[in-house]
Formats: structure tokens, sequence, C-alpha cells
């Protein structure tokens, strides 16, 4: 069955002189314009393509995929609006609709970054956008292991930490003592898996966790080191965002990466001028490879 919306995998019957075209039941079939054909395809092969309206409203094929699928979620660029509503720059030559209609609250100018959800209309048959992210949002109860890395899109905040969208698909919550960053809507991130509830709820964290996370954080910084020249100016008293946006980590996590550095002497930390300087230069890295690959 023809999944419009998504990515498919079909049948090369007939070239013409617009392009290939694919066996796309129920329909007759639906055509790959030239501006994505190659040498190398040919009638009886298989392609993946995604399927979506051209801007005649026509059911076609192209070998770009966009940045959201029907049924995923997306932070994406508004490049123009009118009196349709706001259009979306989704990877796709044809700009996503988000209608007024599907905004809420919202009013968007070019420009603007949206959170939305990627729908199939079921009255009209296009693929349009949607603010109204809860009623997209999937019920099913998701199969993650703890500390299993998942694509985090934050979407809001609540009393407790953040709202996030994991994986296109799911809600999530990152509560407030799991992160030390200061986050907003339209941050994207590798985030943790720390639990799925009975309910299908899942709580998530910044950072991965356990021995294996200072294992493999204490190799970034030993490799860190030697590329700087043997220095760094950083410290456990450093700004958590200067560490984020240096090692991609909280700085609780640097703290204890750095500790545990320290103890095994291969840094010294200097408070007074606030650099972490090698004690010798590249020994403890393949310890740390061992241990972060255990």
């Amino acid at each position: 069955m023809l999944n419009i919306g998504r990515v498919n995998k079909l049948l090369i019957i007939e070239e013409s002189e617009h392009g290939l075209y694919f066996d796309a039941k129920p329909l007759e079939k639906i055509l790959l314009p030239n501006a994505y054909v190659t040498e190398s395809m040919d009638v009886g092969d298989e392609l993946e393509v995604f399927i979506y309206n051209d801007s005649e409203d026509r059911l076609v094929a192209t070998t770009e995929t966009p940045y959201a699928q029907v049924g995923e979620f997306a932070y994406l660029e508004v490049v123009s609006v009118n009196q349709v509503g706001a259009f979306l720059d989704w990877g796709l030559q044809k700009d996503l609709l988000l209608p007024y209609r599907e905004q809420g609250d919202w009013t968007f100018q070019e420009g603007d970054g949206a959170i939305v959800a990627v729908y199939l209309d079921e009255y009209t048959n296009r693929i349009v956008a949607s603010c109204r992210l809860h009623k997209h949002l999937s019920e099913t109860k998701p199969e993650y292991e703890p500390n299993d890395p998942v694509q985090v899109l934050i979407y809001g905040d609540s009393p407790l930490g953040y709202k996030a969208i994991v994986d296109k698909q799911h809600r999530a919550l990152l509560y407030h003592e799991e992160t030390s960053d200061r986050l907003e809507a339209g941050d994207q991130f590798t985030g943790y898996i720390k639990q799925v509830h009975s309910n299908g709820k899942i709580d998530i964290r910044r950072d991965p966790s356990g021995r294996g996370r200072v294992a493999s954080l204490a190799e970034t910084i030993l490799e860190k080191l030697e590329a700087a020249g043997g220095s760094l100016p950083f410290n456990d008293k450093s700004e958590p965002e200067a560490i984020r946006a240096t090692f991609d980590t909280s700085k609780k996590a640097f703290k204890q990466a750095v500790i545990a550095l320290r103890k095994e002497g291969q840094l010294t930390e200097h408070f007074e001028t606030e650099f972490i300087t090698l004690k010798s230069a590249w020994d403890g890295v393949e310890t740390y490879k061992q241990r972060a690959s255990e």
C-alpha cells in the first residue's frame, strides 16, 4: 500500500521523456521527475523514494528526504507567509504549509522557527503541518532501554523540567535536575533514556549515566588537551555553557571526569588561572578508551 508523506520502496515500470514511472498501487503509477533520475536507474529496479504533492497537487516521487515525514515532528524555519498560512522549509523543493487553523495561539513571520507535527489531512489528502502537537504524539509505549540514545527536540517547559519529543514521535520529560543547561523550545540534541514508565511516559537525561560515561568523557578531555598542546582554560569552576560548548556535556559530568583524571594522575587543575593541564600528555588515553568500551 502506498504511504503518502513517507518513504516508499517502489518498482520502476516505465521510462518516459518526463522521467521514470513507479508502480504505485492502488494508483496507476507515480512519476519520478527527470531532476531526480540518475544513469544507474532502470526499469525493473526498486528504489526508496518519498511521495508527496507537487505544486499542482499531483502525487510525485523524489529521491530527496524531508526533515520530517508524516507522523513525525520537527523544528522548521518559516520561509514565507500569505493569506493561506505559513510555509516551512522542510528540505524539499516545495515548502510545507502550516495553515492558520493549525497555528493555535502562535503568529509566525518569515524567519521564525516553528515546532510542528507533519500529518496527512484526511479531507484534502495533502501533507500539512500543525502546531497542535499533542493530538499527533504517539500513544504507543516505546521499546526503549535505560541509557538508549535518542534524538531530543525541546518544545516547552513545565514546573518539573522541559517537555520534549524524542525520535520525532514520543513525548518525554527532561527533569531540571538532569541538566544544568538553560534550554529553549527548538533546542535539539542527543539525549538518553532514563526510564519508560508502565503508562508509556518517558523520562530522559541530558547526558548518559554510569561509569562508561565518565570513562568516555575522560577520554574526550585527554584528547582535547593533547590537541590544544596540553592545556585548556577550564576547571570544575567553569561556566556550564562553556563546558557544554567545548565538551558537549554537563558541568556535573565534566567535574566527575576531571576528578577521575586527577586521581589517576593524568592532569592538574590550576584554580588560580582556571586551567587544566596534562601531567603526561597522552599516557591515559588508551586506558580510558578501554574503559569506555566496557
